[in-house]
């Protein structure tokens, strides 16, 4: 049996950080991250972005740390490998090999997975789920040869998926239920803007369509809407949200409706257990009530926090500003605060001619958020600044 001091389950960034956040406060103590891609941590936020539309190689640009900062940091990383026992009681976890690892602590960085609706077809070949490397070199491939490219879905990854082939000279339509796009996070006059954008980029946009299914052998030949329409497509992008991965403590302490519950220092109830990044369910100190944040940015400060609270030798709270960012065409959107709830005022500062702009999001005479268009990152970090002092933090 496999002997470690900290156990680290999920390769993303999340997990990458904990080992980090470790070895900033413990240099000696053994440590195993577990992931189950090929690939060392990396930049998963560039995979609809540079990566798709530059071609760039995987071995550049995407790592987060040199592979060789594992290896100097004493980390044995185990990649293509996944956790099929986790048990609490016994502090054991059984890998994809059948060998155990017995573990003093542990962190859960798993992330998610995208939902797959739950419709006719959604197997087929040349129906994409962008999430990792390997999805995102299989869209390049096929964006080569494909003379329409269906993106199904209009929040951040649909959008930034869409522009990005769009920029590659690839015809692209995008198929969302909601008026507008990206209207989960913005008021509905910026959302009919944005929307604009993509149609002046030449993107075809099926609105108030809703998915019914995919048609087609063994590939994908069309896409059929609850209306009845059938929609030629050689290849689909299905960007409908994320669900966390907690398949392997379902049934738990660890596994709640809405991700693994933590305290505001990232532990679970089970002492010594902590979670991260996609799959943290966290109080949030700031904006009140309690939050799963699903961006790159949370699951890097996340897992810094955690890796040095779980040594035992530094006790901090997580506590952020709600933060993340879009890069659309030659659109840059930055989100500050909290986005879940419609704004019951919008305050705009600038004009949507210019595309350079700061909406302030109210409930009732509270700030809840700011988002900036086109501002540099000394603004955004003002924008920080100023949502702390209007919740008086």
């Amino acid at each position: 049996m496999i002997q470690r001091d900290y156990l680290i389950i999920g390769g993303g960034i999340g997990g990458g950080s904990v080992c980090e956040g470790i070895r900033q406060h413990d240099k000696k103590g053994s440590v195993t991250l577990v992931g189950g891609e090929t690939f060392h941590p990396y930049k998963r936020w560039m995979l609809s972005k540079h990566f798709l539309r530059d071609k760039i190689p995987p071995s550049k640009k995407l790592p987060c740390m040199d592979e060789r900062w594992y290896d100097t940091q004493k980390i044995e990383v185990r990649l293509g490998t996944v956790v099929t026992q986790f048990n609490i009681d016994r502090r054991l976890a059984v890998l994809g090999n059948g060998e155990t690892i017995e573990f003093k602590k542990a962190c859960l960085a798993m992330g998610s997975r995208p939902v797959r609706p739950q419709v006719a077809g959604f197997g087929l070949g040349n129906v994409i789920y962008l999430r990792t490397i390997r999805d995102a070199l299989a869209l390049r491939e096929m964006s080569q040869s494909e003379k329409m490219i269906v993106v199904v879905g209009g929040g951040l990854l649909a959008c930034e998926a869409a522009a990005s082939l769009r920029q590659s000279k690839v015809k692209v339509a995008m198929m969302h239920r909601h008026p507008g796009l990206l209207n989960r996070y913005l008021d509905p006059e910026t959302s009919a803007w944005v929307t604009e954008q993509f149609a002046k980029q030449g993107v075809t946009l099926l609105l108030d369509s809703s998915l019914n299914g995919f048609e087609g052998k063994t590939v994908l030949r069309n896409i059929q809407t609850k209306s009845g329409e059938r929609v030629p497509a050689g290849v689909a992008v299905v960007a409908c949200g994320s669900e966390p991965n907690l398949d392997i403590v379902r049934n738990t302490p660890l596994s709640g409706p809405h991700g693994s519950p933590v305290s505001d220092y990232l532990e679970t109830e089970e002492k010594g257990i902590y979670a991260v990044g996609d799959l943290a369910f966290y109080p949030d100190r700031l904006l009140g009530g309690m939050r799963r944040q699903t961006h790159w940015e949370n699951a890097r400060e996340q897992g810094l926090v955690a890796g040095a609270n779980i040594t035992g030798k530094k006790r901090q709270r997580y506590e952020q500003i709600p933060y993340f960012w879009t890069e659309m065409f030659d659109l840059r959107l930055d989100f500050v605060g909290d986005f879940n709830v419609a704004p019951a005022r919008v305050q705009l500062s600038g004009a949507y001619a210019r595309s350079r702009f700061v909406l302030r999001y109210y409930q009732g005479e509270k700030l809840r958020g700011i988002v900036l268009c086109h501002h540099s990152a000394n603004d955004v970090e003002a924008a920080k600044t100023e949502l702390r002092q209007a919740l008086g933090k």
